[in-house]
């Protein structure tokens, strides 16, 4: 599946990149804690390592190279990247107030307390939302699976966690602008639907829908032809079966490949968290990240642009301790920060982990998860099916195995 160059040559230690697969195989899945893992690390774009592990299917179906996963959050970035995209043509500016595409959300206030007639209040100074607040997940917006608010309660309500087969792009924004915003937009970091909104701002922007947009400026131009909100025809024998941890018990399967709703369109295109992909697929994509924006000839993103897209925009240079009231992210909040799509990492001491200055990265809810590290030219795409990501330390634990098997810095890739 893929030629693995020579990780000595790449700066790599063979041995110890090897304890990736014998901690993966020994500590996850004998235990039962994951039924399957893939794994691929690469340097300049060059792969390394590569490994799966475990079973496509309950039934011990083996795993094949080219599984396709819910990749869930990780979905974001991309969507960021679209609009991106978009930006670079002048079509829209990150500062522009959302109400400018969006215009349902005028009139879009903060929650004042209370319970059952969700009260508004005018945000302070006539404050809009703005696209950057989107980006950055500084909306007010949140996620009904927060479960801390009234405001998460009407979002369960409107079962906007759950849309993909209930809402279209339209009905889905006039669900939202029935519901107050947590919080004045800008003051404060909230893991949300933020993205799911920006994924709408691109529809209406491009005329097309988010997957066709998708599919003609991302990933045509990256090869990336198994990515997409659906499972194509004839391809359902690829799909992995989805798990949900039960504590002290196997993990419980909630959503059987071969008989997901995933492989029939769905009305609503999830610009947050909706995409099914491959291993491969998702490195086309963090090679054009590390790249600084293009792979094999095709610019997706200019490199200014992605510059400022993985840059800390948390006002004062904050990391996510100081401004998240989050109760689930992706993100090890010490020392990261937040761009336009990407946690960011500002401060490695801080992390408490192995990690290199402007390292950016993110991760689903099935526990996938990708990094990208600009000073090493490292990244790792991670792929497995188990709900909800926080279970498990495995993306820092991932992280420290790689670095520690890493000899030579900032060595060029072939």
């Amino acid at each position: 599946m893929f030629e693995l160059k020579d990780a000595r040559k790449l700066g790599f230690d063979e041995i110890r990149l090897t304890r990736v697969d014998e901690f993966l195989e020994q500590s996850y899945i004998k235990t039962g804690k994951l039924k399957s893992a893939q794994i691929l690390v690469a340097r300049s774009g060059s792969p390394v390592h590569y490994a799966k592990f475990g079973s496509l299917r309950d039934d011990g179906t083996p795993m094949r190279d080219d599984t396709l996963f819910r990749i869930a959050s990780m979905t974001k970035p991309v969507t960021a990247i679209a609009f991106m995209q978009l930006v670079e043509q002048c079509k829209i500016a990150v500062e522009d107030p959302v109400e400018r595409v969006i215009p349902e959300f005028k009139d879009l206030g903060t929650y004042t307390g209370g319970g059952g007639s969700m009260p508004f209040a005018p945000t302070k100074g006539g404050k809009s939302m703005r696209f950057v607040d989107l980006l950055s997940h500084m909306s007010g917006l949140t996620y009904g699976f927060q479960n801390r608010s009234s405001v998460d309660a009407a979002y369960r309500k409107a079962e906007l966690d759950l849309s993909r087969d209930k809402l279209d792009s339209d009905s889905y924004i006039a669900a939202l602008s029935r519901i107050p915003l947590e919080f004045e937009p800008g003051t404060q970091w909230n893991y949300s639907v933020s993205s799911d909104v920006l994924g709408i701002v691109v529809e209406r922007l491009s005329g097309l829908s988010l997957g066709e947009y998708f599919r003609q400026n991302i990933f045509e131009p990256l090869g990336m032809h198994d990515t997409g909100f659906r499972v194509a025809e004839g391809q359902a024998d690829r799909l992995a079966d989805a798990y949900s941890y039960v504590p002290g018990q196997p993990p419980r399967l909630i959503d059987k490949g071969e008989q997901s709703k995933l492989l029939n369109d769905g009305t609503f295109q999830s610009g947050g968290g909706g995409l099914i992909s491959t291993i491969a697929d998702y490195h086309r994509f963090c090679t054009m990240l590390v790249n600084k924006g293009a792979r094999e000839g095709a610019r997706i993103i200019a490199p200014k642009t992605l510059d400022l897209m993985t840059a800390n925009h948390l006002p004062g240079g904050a990391d996510l301790t100081e401004m998240s009231q989050s109760l689930f992210s992706e993100a090890n909040n010490s020392g990261t920060g937040f761009g336009l799509g990407f946690a960011c990492v500002v401060d490695p001491a801080k992390t408490l982990m192995p990690a290199s200055k402007g390292e950016f990265y993110w991760g689903g809810a099935y526990s996938t998860a990708f990094f990208i590290d600009p000073i090493e030219k490292i990244t790792m795409v991670f792929m497995t099916q188990l709900y909800p990501s926080s279970t498990y330390p495995i993306r820092r634990q991932l992280k420290t195995l790689i670095y520690s098997a890493l000899n030579d810095s900032n060595i060029k890739g072939e």
